[in-house]
């Protein structure tokens, strides 16, 4: 595996062509997993690890890789299924989610594959809640499943979606009068952030499950406004990684309609470490926040409502 993410830099023009890389890797058995190239910094054989006292059972324990402790999740145990005995056929993959650094321990890994967005499908409905699923794909006749790792990771060490007191504020829901807000994003465990983060600014919201479904929805409000969506959806704030459309392609699609574009576009997304902010200009969005942090979602939001407009004009 040694260079396999050497030229990781150069995959960048895939993104605003509705495709990824998934990096393939095993957990226990043959069941292939894959996660996006671009949240990977590293893969390397298991390291050794060290045990803490009091540390979450799902944690394998920290190792220290060029400087930085890092702890490394078992990523089959953490989703219900048995423990992963390290082994000279372990590896970790070091990954960056929500602004912070966590190693994955898997049982293999196989190799990297280019595929569209539009080949990567939600998951099947009878998944059911506890399902840690946020997207499956067909490689090779095999079928691929992508983790929610938000979702694991949450669990591991919640994420608090409160607002700071002076950011809280339930008039700002006030200030779009019916108007909503359009949340866009595969994971569930996500959608309910934001969601949770923004009830005290008094907003209704809108839920759209991936890209595509919400440029579906906002082409049915659309059909009915006069002139332009603003008329319905004051905003749209959406991940970039998800199945059938991303949030770039979406973005670009919102933006190359006439009756779309007046629309703010938020992007949001746990692609801290390797965003590449001239991929938001091209595409046109207003602004990109990396997951998750309440009040600078919050912030945002406010500021592409221009609710300190709203506050001037009404005092």
């Amino acid at each position: 595996m040694a260079g396999i993410l050497d030229s990781v830099n150069q995959r960048t023009q895939l993104v605003g062509q509705n495709r990824l890389e998934l990096l393939l890797f095993r957990l226990v058995g043959p069941q292939l997993f894959g996660i996006n190239v671009f949240k990977v910094r590293e893969v390397m054989p298991c390291p050794r690890l060290t045990s803490l006292p009091g540390q979450d059972s799902y944690i394998k324990g920290v190792a220290h890789i060029r400087g930085q402790t890092i702890s490394v999740i078992d990523l089959s145990k953490s989703t219900g299924g048995p423990e992963i005995i390290p082994d000279d056929n372990s590896f970790v993959i070091i990954a960056e989610y929500n602004r912070s650094v966590q190693g994955f321990l898997v049982g293999g890994v196989e190799r990297i594959v280019t595929l569209s967005w539009t080949d990567v499908m939600p998951p099947p409905e009878g998944a059911g809640k506890s399902s840690y699923l946020t997207a499956v794909t067909e490689i090779d006749k095999k079928m691929v499943s992508i983790l929610d790792v938000e979702k694991i990771l949450n669990e591991i060490s919640p994420i608090s979606t409160d607002l700071s007191e002076d950011v809280a504020d339930s008039n700002v829901g006030e200030s779009i009068g019916e108007r909503v807000i359009m949340i866009a994003d595969d994971s569930t465990v996500a959608r309910n952030q934001v969601r949770r983060a923004l009830e005290p600014l008094g907003l209704t919201m809108l839920l759209a499950i991936n890209g595509r479904d919400a440029l579906d929805q906002l082409m049915v409000l659309e059909a009915d406004c006069n002139s332009s969506i603003t008329e319905k959806v004051a905003l749209l704030i959406s991940d970039i990684e998800m199945p059938e459309m991303d949030g770039y392609t979406l973005t670009a699609e919102i933006k190359g309609n006439e009756r779309l574009r007046d629309m703010p576009v938020i992007l949001h997304t746990s692609l801290s470490g390797v965003f590449n902010n001239a991929m938001v200009e091209k595409v046109g969005a207003e602004d990109f926040i990396p997951k998750f942090h309440p009040d600078e979602l919050a912030t945002a939001v406010k500021k592409w409502l221009k609710y300190d407009e709203f506050e001037n004009n009404t005092e």
